[in-house]
């Protein structure tokens, strides 16, 4: 298997091998040291000490005091997030493989001459190579048209001090670009945490509720059923007293009517000897019965439970108006509460 091939497309193989070694940060050739990160990325050092820089600006460099803590920024590559000791970027470890590529990469650049076409020509002139810069115009030229040409009247510079000037501006935008997509992310990240702490105390502050909403059914259930005891038991007792009236009234009556059926029997009497010997214990015994009628009654109203009628229109109302409110605000609310409830309380007292 041809495994150089297979590693280097088509093409001319040290264009092929200048673009793995490009810094992604100054977009050069890496500057040594070269540092690898852990997710096996490359940068030039000092590119990474600046947009490590500008993604914590707060961070103290190893030339000022020791930091106690150190910081992270995202892989311009992969935006894998780095995080980084208090030595920063001279934690980093040296990737002395690519910097000893680099080192053959430019002894070979150095001993082969200049290929006819490698560099961009002029075309006015088109013999001439384009050398110059163009600051009036904004645009890359040849000696030529300087001369001759049509930027005889522009102000011009080497190509390869613009070419510095801009790659630094550019690598500058880059390393300002991936410091704020740091932040961005950072803010991205804490606006996550929001989403999720307010979720949180969301869930929090319902369970509180309901909660409190339950201890107020639980009451509500024991007063009642309390209540519902009070009510049962007067009505056991009113029962019990009307159920003793009727049964003294009922032994009376059956009394009664045993006296009648026995009067009848000696009105029935013929002879007036036999009537008499019982005649007139028979009739003190009917006097005394009748007087035996006079039993205890009920009273007027005795049947009358209006009194354990209950007033919860102030209740309601302070149901209906439970609402957020502060500490203070609750702790009127409860005793306005205990104040009703013993006026209540007083209220059904004097009823009974």
């Amino acid at each position: 298997m041809d495994y150089k091939s297979s590693l280097i497309p088509d093409g001319n193989p040290m264009e092929n091998l200048e673009k793995q070694l490009l810094c992604p940060i100054c977009l050069e050739v890496f500057t040594k040291p070269v540092v690898i990160l852990p997710c096996q990325h490359n940068l030039c050092r000092k590119c990474a000490s600046d947009i490590f820089q500008a993604a914590n600006p707060f961070w103290t460099n190893r030339v000022g005091s020791v930091s106690m803590s150190g910081g992270r920024f995202r892989c311009p590559s992969c935006r894998h997030e780095v995080i980084m000791d208090r030595h920063g970027v001279y934690g980093l470890q040296r990737n002395l493989l690519v910097e000893n590529i680099i080192d053959i990469y430019k002894q070979e650049c150095s001993s082969r001459p200049l290929q006819k076409g490698s560099h961009p020509m002029c075309k006015e002139h088109e013999d001439e190579k384009i050398n110059i810069y163009c600051l009036t115009c904004e645009m890359p030229t040849c000696s030529m048209c300087k001369v001759f040409g049509a930027h005889q009247a522009c102000e011009v510079a080497p190509l390869q001090s613009v070419f510095q000037g801009q790659k630094t501006e550019l690598s500058n935008c880059i390393s300002m670009l991936v410091a704020g997509n740091d932040r961005v992310q950072t803010i991205i990240t804490q606006l996550e945490d929001s989403c999720r702490v307010t979720k949180e105390n969301s869930h929090q502050v319902k369970e509180e509720l309901s909660q409190k909403f339950d201890v107020l059914y639980a009451i509500l259930d024991e007063k009642k059923s309390e209540l519902l005891q009070r009510i049962t038991r007067e009505q056991e007792e009113k029962l019990s007293f009307i159920e003793a009236l009727i049964q003294q009234y009922q032994e009376q009556l059956d009394k009664s009517t045993k006296l009648v059926e026995t009067a009848i029997q000696s009105l029935d009497e013929p002879g007036g000897a036999i009537f008499l010997m019982s005649a007139k214990q028979l009739i003190k015994s009917i006097v005394e019965a009748s007087k035996g009628c006079q039993l205890g009654k009920t009273e007027q109203g005795f049947e009358n439970m209006d009194y354990f009628t209950l007033d919860l229109e102030h209740i309601a109302d302070a149901l209906k108006a439970i609402d957020f409110g502060t500490d203070e605000e609750e702790e009127e609310f409860i005793e306005e509460e205990e104040d009703q409830e013993e006026s209540t309380e007083r209220k059904e007292e004097g009823h009974q």
